[in-house]
């Protein structure tokens, strides 16, 4: 992500945003929000003056518009972002239009921007920093590889050799590698060949001899589970943290973790909106955490507000992420405390 801040007074001002990836689309879903006014050249019907004899017809040019949004939807699958509402500057103003962002389409947002909101920006800004980073899960007859995005684990492909009692286990484990490599190859930032016992350790000796360039951003990881579970487990070792120096994903995993500890044995914890509230209102909330989906919510804006305004550290989790599922799970919203309240 490219940002630029055009005019900023007491919090309300317009930051303009490049997205470059995925990551950077998901990150504007949660930024943009209904009421927001954003500004982007985008294309739109004009009808045209002809003759009399045939019909008018309508040709659509590239225009500026300043759209008051009321709907904003990601859509993952095709890498686009949609933002809907009502034109208030440009032409057809009053009209409804939906802006379709993808990577490459610059925008402009106006609005009330919260502590929250800058420091997604600053993360997706300094991600732009280094390549998408990979894990492969590997043991024997399979593995499995994921793309860690922002908004966490996404699978990428699995690659399975079943093997026989007439098979040389040898031959089966240089194909499962050959084609391992083959999916992996591609890849320009680090990679984290996870998995227990030494299949990992020999597919990466196979890399060094066929791909050095490939082997010299490889890290190794022993997990005790494979697949999705093995990257969880990574992430949870601090692994990415010290690959990027990007902290938010393995914080997740740690919150969460004290979190769960807390409510497991009655320390200082807060849990479900009336419970943090209660927290926050007594001055008690250390850091609150919710999840992205409640980010819209008035009642959670509120609360997020209230936060900072006390210096309470507000952590948003994503919900495509195994923390951020169980957050939800417990209703979406948690604080841990400085002290226990009743």
């Amino acid at each position: 992500m490219k940002a630029e801040v055009r005019e900023m007074k007491k919090q309300f001002g317009e930051i303009r945003l490049f997205p470059e990836t995925l990551d950077d689309l998901w990150h504007l879903s949660h930024l943009i929000r209904p009421g927001d006014l954003v500004f982007a050249t985008t294309f739109r019907g004009v009808e045209t003056a002809t003759d009399k004899i045939r019909p008018e017809k309508v040709e659509k040019r590239p225009v500026r518009l300043g759209i008051r949004v009321e709907r904003v939807e990601f859509h993952q699958h095709t890498n686009r972002l949609r933002v809907s509402g009502i034109i208030e500057s440009g032409v057809d103003v009053s009209a409804h239009h939906t802006l379709n962002i993808e990577t490459g389409f610059e925008i402009s947002v106006i609005k009330h921007w919260r502590a929250v909101d800058c420091e997604r920006i600053r993360r997706a800004v300094a991600a732009s920093e280094y390549g998408v980073v990979h894990v492969v899960s590997i043991e024997e007859g399979e593995a499995q590889v994921y793309r860690l995005r922002q908004f966490g684990p996404e699978w990428v492909t699995t690659i399975t050799l079943g093997s026989s009692k007439g098979a040389e286990t040898g031959s089966t484990r240089s194909a499962l590698f050959e084609k391992t490599l083959e999916a992996v190859s591609a890849v320009t930032g680090p990679l984290v060949v996870a998995g227990p016992g030494f299949v990992k350790d020999e597919f990466v000796d196979y890399v060094k001899t066929r791909a050095p360039d490939l082997a010299g951003r490889m890290v190794t990881v022993e997990t005790r589970r494979v697949g999705r579970g093995a990257v969880q487990e990574v992430i949870g070792q601090g692994v990415i943290e010290r690959l990027l120096g990007d902290l938010h994903l393995g914080r997740e995993v740690t919150l969460m973790e004290e979190v769960l500890l807390r409510i497991a044995t009655g320390g200082a914890v807060a849990y479900g909106i009336d419970e943090v509230r209660k927290a926050v209102t007594y001055g008690a909330a250390d850091t609150v955490l919710v999840t992205d989906i409640l980010l819209r919510d008035e009642d959670i804006s509120t609360l997020i507000e209230q936060a900072e305004q006390i210096n309470t550290t507000v952590v948003v989790m994503s919900t495509e992420f195994e923390p951020g599922e169980r957050l939800e799970a417990i209703g979406g919203v948690a604080a841990l405390l400085r002290y226990k309240i009743e």
